[in-house]
């Protein structure tokens, strides 16, 4: 069973910077899609990045131009670069498979709370 380990998250000011990572055990994280998600207090978890195996990207409009997607296949990891980091950025962060039914999503992970103050 694959196993999700987030890291990276703090507090931080905004308009500063975090760099998030997930680890993923099993060689299968390789093969499919990943992405990061975060859900906020009081609110449903939503879907904020994708990177395909390939590399292909894709974006939340309130992320798009300040967050920067990307993996280490051979690390079986995923990263998240944040940039210009906003209050309404505050959430608690996980990695996961993307672009499959909600039924195939790995086991979640126990996420890294991200804090943005004004």
């Amino acid at each position: 069973q694959v196993q999700l380990v987030e890291s990276g998250g703090g507090l931080v000011q905004a308009g500063g910077s975090l760099r998030l990572s997930c680890a993923a055990s099993g060689t299968i994280f390789s093969i499919n899609a990943m992405g990061w998600y975060r859900q906020a207090p009081g609110k449903q978890r939503e879907l904020v990045a994708v990177i395909t195996y390939g590399g292909f990207t894709h974006y939340a409009d309130s992320v798009k131009g300040r967050f920067t997607i990307s993996r280490d296949n051979a690390k079986n990891t995923v990263y998240l670069q944040m940039n210009s980091l906003k209050p309404e950025d505050t959430a608690v962060y996980y990695c996961n498979k993307a672009l499959i039914l909600p039924a195939q999503l790995f086991a979640w992970g126990q996420g890294t709370q991200v804090t943005v103050s004004s």
